[in-house]
């Protein structure tokens, strides 16, 4: 049985919503329309032609109730009726050039509300809100059939390399065991990339897919004509994707278009996945040692790329 103050925060947070979204004010968006008569137009305008049943079935409303609405948009001249071809029993509901008005007045509407409501919320204030819509959802509805949302890749801002750092901490500990001196590690690299960062020789691409951070890579100056791969990334959810793969080669177009003639990394043999990409790439094995910088023995790895035998996937 579910907490009773599990219940009452579920609650007080749908009235709270209900509130915000002026659901129980008389007209909905300073408009003539109760939000469930908005919520048809939305779906009307949004599909173009539907039918009564389809509405019935994704909306849940009570046939009587769906029906008298509809009686109420034909008459305003929003939609038309149509046979449907394939249920003789059953109409086609088609949005009039009116309808279409109406719909698009409500979204430009609705937007605005939106907007004026996030106002004063920056930024990092916008993944946040994006990412907890999105957990409410998942939990809700596990089975959503929505979309995957694309992955974004873009360059590191404010706040990306605290994430880095514990996100890839968290997950070697998680994973292999290791201890807090990767954490230190991970921390010095990034520390001195921030501090030395030459944007005309560096760079670092943070992987983002619904407002949420799931990858990273940096490529940091390693002196001469070479260039340093390094924090490589990816959450455990976002792999498979071929996101690996996408990252290391913006780190070999970057590292050429700089000037670069070898790109260089170290790693670690238990990063299989992460090797694998490397050798697709071109990259070659030079030289391996054991240690135990992070607890358990581990055998370390030094690869490197010349730029000229890349081997990119668009070749």
């Amino acid at each position: 049985m579910t907490d009773p103050a599990v219940l009452d925060a579920v609650r007080a947070f749908n009235r709270f919503y209900t509130n915000k979204l002026g659901v129980l004010t008389k007209g909905y968006l300073d408009t003539d329309y109760t939000l469930t008569e908005a919520r048809i137009l939305y779906e009307m305008g949004a599909r173009k032609r539907v039918s009564a049943t389809e509405l019935n079935r994704d909306l849940g409303f009570d046939p009587a109730y769906l029906s008298r609405l509809l009686k109420k948009f034909r008459e305003a001249g929003f939609i038309d009726a149509e046979p449907d071809p394939d249920d003789k029993r059953s109409q086609i509901l088609v949005v009039t050039s009116k309808g279409q008005a109406e719909y698009e007045t409500l979204g430009e509407r609705s937007r605005q509300q939106i907007a004026k409501d996030l106002r004063d919320v920056d930024e990092m204030g916008h993944e946040r809100l994006i990412g907890s819509m999105q957990v409410i959802r998942a939990i809700l509805d596990p089975q959503s059939t929505a979309p995957t949302p694309p992955v974004v890749i873009r360059p590191h801002r404010v706040g990306d390399m605290g994430w880095l750092i514990e996100a890839q901490a968290v997950a070697y500990a998680r994973e292999y065991g290791w201890n807090d001196k990767f954490e230190g590690l991970v921390a010095e690299v990034a520390g001195k990339f921030i501090a030395n960062f030459n944007p005309e020789r560096e760079r670092c691409w943070i992987a983002e897919r619904d407002g949420k951070r799931v990858g990273s890579v940096v490529v940091a100056d390693g002196g001469g004509d070479t260039a340093k791969l390094r924090l490589l990334y990816l959450d455990p959810a976002a792999r498979g994707l071929g996101l690996g793969r996408t990252l290391v080669e913006q780190c070999i177009k970057f590292s050429t278009l700089a000037g670069y003639k070898k790109l260089s990394l170290w790693t670690n043999d238990c990063l299989s996945a992460a090797i694998r990409i490397y050798q697709t790439a071109g990259f070659k094995l030079v030289a391996e040692e054991k240690h135990s910088l992070f607890g358990p023995e581990c055998n370390g790895q030094t690869w490197e790329l010349e730029l000229c035998e890349a081997k990119l996937s668009s070749n």
